[in-house]
């Protein structure tokens, strides 16, 4: 058998003893002299020449220098050999979740609209998208909802509603970019497969999630017909209703069905029904007809108008229609008459926080916020919302949130600026602000982080926060308030808060781990930096600088990331904050691995972990020993990194699925391999369980991909396999190409070792398309070289010009440099 047979059927750890021995033989020197001179030990070199160990990347270094070779055309095989694994991930989304319902609640006295209603659902038969219009008030909003609820069996797949805020006072329509970010954001569908850029890319990606899925969405609030049309549904059987005050006549393809006012019937059975009048002779309004019809002119039939009158009378039983009458003042609307009526009834509290709801950009909310807003003990801010709900000048969209009409928010803006002096109205926004950085703050507490964050400082701490019993609770706020929390980041970069706008994307990097949402988390760290460098501040610069290399790093922009990580590292040496430093450190261990680097990210893990010591952060520290024992695995020293992930193990946590203890773990089982084959495949077996329950489809397929590592060092090829299987199907499910570059190139070699040469070839082929693109060396090395194994035998030529541009890959690697602590 000749040496480049040999070359493609050999394991490799014996192809690098065999490689090892060569140098040996070249520096003629026995094994103890060639221990001495190259810094080793005798017996550990003796298991290097023999294949029984693979060394460290160091040793084979001092080896090669001494014979005066380069090491690097070696780097490729040793990689294969130690069994390098992919990083831990960057992210981890939340797996399968429930179908969304983010539908506001179907009013219970919806009344009348039976042929608007036939006709929203016969549109909706034939042409999947109905578009509602009539004036603000008539009850299109109300109309959509009633329908879409009525649609709901039939769209199992998700209910969504968005608010294009067409005609909300004091807030900029939603452009239909940050609209579809949001409702593929609400199908779950991953930011990797999410176009970048361009509204007719991302409409294209909307139509497609939908045409395999049955979706209802309320599209509500629309300005005109070029805001709604990217968010149209295409093909399939999802399907979309559409509210505007002005008709959509841009819309060719959209059936209309224009609102009027209610008849006098409708408007009287709504009046009543609201009301809680009873039917027949004995009721207030049945007694008093000429009071009642007064009623129904004073309201101009609307519902809205009708409900606010009617919630007089429920709560006044001691009202006659007449005295209602006398009570609406004439205003210039027929809405401003029910309105002001419904207004003056309020007490001073309830009149106030009224108003300042008036200061909110639109959206739903909740009693803790009103309570901050209004700087109010929480039970009474409570109480003060249900009062305003029985007065229907809240609306309670689901339990415990809370929203304001359009016509009602406008309203309460309007009397916040005619009563409220401007600077109790600019401390409500202030109280506003400061609410949504704690409150943020206080959730990605409760979520898991590769390290932890310091406390939000911007503003006051409100008096009450909502307690997070877990991290599944964190996130559940977290979707719930994220037109919320963007909504304040905006109006803090408005109004120049420049410290809210700094430290509130901190904040939602967990909630963006799990929703991937790297291209918002990418343009939020951008002004969140600008707002730092208005502010000055070197710590405040630093960590943005260090938050938006993150964000970079995640968007797979490695030369951006390591720019923007630079400059950090700069910053941090006038600013002294360890924890700060230790947090830069992390993250540029991880990527200089992804760059090329071997043992420079090690020396980072150490680093860090030396640096949230001094900043007593037990839970960084152990993050940052949980990278060391990964990284030294990836170096060869398998009994120190099995050393280092038992000591992350012994450290107390609540959460089993914690990052850290699940990269020790992983780590572990890899190191034992070999050695201890059934205790590594329980703690793998272990840590897979702990991904699945926990709901990380990332973990997950990192760590079947692992497993399947695991057990390729065992012999257990078919087993091996079957794990890498599991681990591309959960990639192709998450549409997670980038992610794929970690995994391909140790899938090739198991399909190697199987006897499958032509699925190893496509694999390695594969991995060499995406790891240019991607910027990972290591991987573009490794793909060559396993090509060029798998061709040694039948095409020698290509193969020694895959081998030579591994080998060029590796010359051209970026220097190392290792900040000094």
């Amino acid at each position: 058998m000749d040496a480049t047979q040999r070359t493609a059927t050999a394991d490799p750890q014996n192809d690098l003893a065999a490689r090892l021995r060569l140098i040996q033989e070249l520096s003629g020197l026995g094994v103890r002299a060639l221990a001495r001179d190259a810094g080793l030990s005798s017996s550990s070199l003796s298991r290097y020449l023999s294949g029984q160990t693979v060394p460290p990347w160091p040793a084979v270094i001092a080896l090669c220098r001494l014979v005066k070779r380069d090491p690097r055309p070696l780097r490729p095989l040793w990689e294969r050999s130690s069994n390098p694994l992919p990083a831990p991930p960057k992210s981890s989304r939340q797996g399968r979740p429930r179908p969304r319902n983010d539908l506001p609640r179907d009013v219970t006295d919806f009344t009348g609209r039976e042929a608007e209603l036939t006709a929203v659902l016969a549109a909706v038969d034939s042409h999947q998208v109905v578009a509602v219009d009539g004036m603000a008030g008539v009850g299109k909003t109300c109309l959509a909802i009633h329908a879409a609820h009525r649609l709901a069996a039939d769209c199992p797949d998700a209910q969504l509603y968005v608010d294009l805020h067409g005609f909300t006072e004091g807030r900029e329509p939603l452009d239909p970019d940050s609209a579809l970010r949001m409702l593929l954001g609400a199908l779950d569908v991953p930011s990797e497969k999410v176009p970048r850029e361009g509204v007719e890319q991302l409409a294209a990606c909307w139509r497609s999630e939908l045409a395999g899925r049955r979706v209802v969405v309320v599209i509500d609030n629309a300005a005109d017909a070029d805001q709604v049309r990217p968010l149209l549904p295409g093909a399939g059987p999802s399907v979309a209703l559409i509210t505007s005050r002005n008709r959509l006549i841009g819309l060719d393809e959209v059936p209309p069905v224009s609102l009027d006012v209610l008849s006098p019937r409708e408007s009287a059975e709504l009046l009543a029904r609201a009301s809680g009048d009873p039917s027949g002779l004995d009721g207030r309004l049945a007694r008093d007809p000429e009071s009642t019809a007064e009623v129904l002119r004073l309201c101009g039939h609307l519902p809205l108008a009708l409900r606010l009158a009617a919630a007089r009378l429920r709560h006044r039983p001691g009202w006659t229609v007449g005295i209602l009458v006398e009570r609406m003042a004439e205003g210039p609307s027929e809405f401003d008459t029910a309105f002001a009526m419904s207004v003056r009834q309020l007490d001073r509290s309830q009149a106030r926080l009224f108003r300042l709801l008036g200061l909110l950009p639109g959206g739903s909310f909740d009693a803790y916020l009103a309570a901050a807003l209004a700087d109010v003990p929480l039970r009474s801010a409570r109480a003060i919302l249900e009062d305003l709900v029985d007065a229907h000048l809240v609306q309670e969209s689901a339990a415990g949130r809370y929203r304001l009409h359009d016509l009602v928010h406008q309203h309460a803006r309007r009397a916040g600026t005619e009563q409220d002096s401007p600077a109790e109205r600019e401390r409500a926004l202030g109280r506003f602000l400061d609410y949504y950085v704690h409150a943020a703050a206080a959730a990605d507490a409760a979520m898991p982080f590769l390290s932890p964050g310091r406390p939000a400082s911007a503003g006051r701490p409100p008096a009450a926060l909502p307690h997070f019993t877990d991290k599944n609770a964190a996130f559940a706020w977290l979707v719930a308030e994220y037109e919320n929390l963007v909504a304040a980041f905006e109006t803090a970069d408005a109004v120049g808060a420049d410290a809210h706008v700094c430290e509130l994307p901190r904040f939602l990097r967990a909630y963006f781990a799990r929703r991937c949402g790297t291209t918002h988390l990418n343009v939020l760290f951008e002004r969140s930096l600008s707002a730092a460098e208005r502010l000055g501040d070197p710590l405040q610069l630093a960590d943005a600088h260090s938050d938006l290399g993150f964000a970079r790093y995640n968007a797979g922009r490695m030369a951006e990331a390591d720019a923007a990580y630079e400059a950090a590292k700069a910053r941090l040496s006038q600013a002294g904050d360890f924890g700060s430093e230790a947090e830069l450190a992390l993250r540029r261990g991880y990527l200089k691995w992804d760059e090329g680097h071997v043992q420079e990210p090690l020396e980072l893990f150490r680093l860090a972990g030396t640096l949230y010591e001094r900043a007593g952060s037990p839970t960084g520290t152990a993050s940052a020993a949980a990278s060391e024992a990964w990284a030294m695995l990836q170096l060869g020293h398998r009994e120190e990194a099995a050393q280092r992930a038992r000591e992350v193990l012994a450290a107390p946590h609540t959460d089993p699925a914690w990052p850290p203890a699940l990269t020790a773990r992983i780590t572990l089982g890899v190191a034992m391999a070999h050695e201890e084959p059934d205790e590594a495949a329980e703690h793998l077996r272990q840590a897979l369980a702990l991904a699945r329950e926990d709901g990380h489809l990332h973990n997950e397929a990192w760590c079947l991909n692992c497993l399947g590592v695991a057990f390729r060092r065992m012999g257990r090829y078919e087993e091996a396999l079957d794990a890498h299987r599991k681990a591309f199907a959960l990639l192709d499910e998450l549409f997670e190409e980038h992610w794929k570059i970690r995994f391909l190139n140790g899938y090739a070699e198991t399909c190697r070792l199987a006897g499958l040469p032509d699925e190893a070839l496509r694999l390695h082929r594969r991995a060499l398309e995406l790891a240019p693109h991607l910027g990972y060396r290591n991987e573009e090395a490794l793909a060559h070289e396993g090509i060029a194994i798998l061709l040694d035998g039948t095409d020698p030529t290509a193969a020694a010009e895959h081998r030579a541009a591994g080998q060029a890959v590796l010359r051209t690697e970026p220097s190392a440099g290792c900040p000094r602590g």
